[in-house]
């Protein structure tokens, strides 16, 4: 059964525009007419109160998860949180963390990896940043849901990192600034490369630069050249990718992390995929070899509290 919250949306100026816009076009407007200021203050104070208590909640979109979970509220961003039935007593959770968590995501497609992830202990979540493309204020919202699942819900410091698509910038981007808190990265055909994806046009935007401006500082950004601190603490890699991408393609991407990752002396497995572009395909999903990845690295005994 899908898992369902509310989420929080719409600044209260529009709101209040909004009711205020209905009331004009109603006859009780002609009874607003005639309300002394002293009230009229009181009644919008009461419809302040109300929008918050009670509208907030009721416009909010709805997140559906594959399987049982909870959806939250972290900086006025979804985020979920799905558990093991029966997670060891008296020790940090280990956990997965997925990305794009967007709209619709994550969706069925994901049911079979995360079940295997749940029977071995190992809870998921994420939070849905928009199309942040890996930029800061993005990073920000992942350090708070970072900061609120290890001191609040019980879960390990290290998080093992699963990338679907331009979820790639997103998690790479954080990881790069927070090795330490990283068990392993995992990607099914992953974005690592902005340039590639979406592409400098698209993403300035997210980064609040111009184009020019983006581009003279892509080096900050960008994952392909952010692997030196991940290399040194030796955080384990996987992806798996399709010879044939080419929405996300696999030389731009995965296979250039790979020749660089290669170089700073990191450990990574990239299993290329002979034939597949950037579909639905349910080997994507049902890849045995990343589950089997995360599970070793999730389930270590030296997980940090």
């Amino acid at each position: 059964m899908a898992s369902k919250k509310m989420e929080q949306s719409g600044p209260i100026k529009r709101f209040l525009g909004q009711i205020i816009a209905k009331v004009k076009q109603s006859i009780f407007s002609a009874l607003l007419s005639k309300i002394p200021i002293a009230p009229m203050k009181r009644f919008f104070s009461l419809l302040v109160v109300f929008y918050f208590a009670v509208v907030m909640p009721l416009q909010a979109a709805e997140k559906r998860l594959p399987l049982k979970g909870e959806v939250f509220l972290i900086l006025e961003h979804t985020a979920f949180l799905i558990l093991p039935k029966q997670p060891q007593a008296g020790k940090p959770i280990p956990w997965v963390w997925y990305a794009p968590t967007l709209r619709g995501l994550p969706s069925n497609s994901e049911k079979w990896m995360f079940e295997r992830f749940l029977k071995a202990g190992i809870a998921i979540a994420g939070v849905d940043v928009g199309e942040s493309y890996g930029s800061p204020k993005g990073r920000a919202v992942y350090t708070a849901l970072h900061e609120h699942l290890v001191k609040k819900r019980g879960l390990a410091k290290e998080a093992c990192l699963l990338a679907r698509s331009r979820g790639g910038l997103m998690l790479y981007c954080w990881a790069a600034e927070n090795p330490d808190k990283v068990r392993c990265i995992t990607g099914i055909y992953p974005v690592c490369n902005i340039a590639s994806y979406p592409g400098l046009k698209r993403a300035c935007g997210a980064y609040g630069l111009t184009v020019k401006e983006l581009e003279s500082q892509l080096t900050k950004h960008n994952p392909i050249d952010r692997l030196e601190l991940l290399a040194k603490a030796k955080v384990p890699i996987f992806h798996i990718h399709g010879d044939k991408d080419s929405s996300v393609p696999l030389e731009k991407n995965s296979a250039l992390i790979k020749e660089r990752y290669d170089k700073l002396g990191g450990p990574m497995t990239l299993e290329v995929v002979k034939g597949q572009g950037h579909n639905m395909w349910a080997g994507w999903f049902q890849s045995q070899n990343l589950v089997d990845f995360v599970i070793k690295h999730a389930t270590k005994s030296n997980l940090k509290k």
